[in-house]
């Protein structure tokens, strides 16, 4: 596999299903997904070289709380992190979607 920007698998609700309850099951204590909003991801790939992004996660060791790091990456599949990167991303639980989703797994 090779980092591009077609890097990555569309796959079927099944496949997602399947990942998501998995997922789900075996870490019950950490957020069951994660929200980041369409301007800043578009702010992210904005910026000069970047083809995608690369997500890391993270553990902000005052709260002990699980979040993701965002940054761009370039063709060199080298992070720009001269740029921007984000944090903070809206996690679920508690702001999860109100209606109920095939991807979280009922309880």
């Amino acid at each position: 596999m090779e980092i591009n920007k077609k890097s990555g698998t569309v796959i079927s609700l099944e496949k997602a299903i399947e990942l998501t309850h998995s997922y789900q099951e075996n870490s019950p204590e950490k957020p069951n997904s994660y929200f980041v909003g369409l301007d800043k991801i578009n702010e992210l790939l904005q910026q000069k070289g970047g083809i995608g992004l690369r997500i890391y996660p993270g553990l902000d060791p005052q709260s002990n709380q699980n979040n993701m790091v965002l940054v761009a990456v370039d063709q060199e599949g080298e992070d720009l992190t001269n740029g921007i990167m984000l944090d903070e991303l809206i996690t679920c639980p508690p702001m999860c979607p109100k209606k109920p989703t095939k991807l979280i797994k009922s309880k």
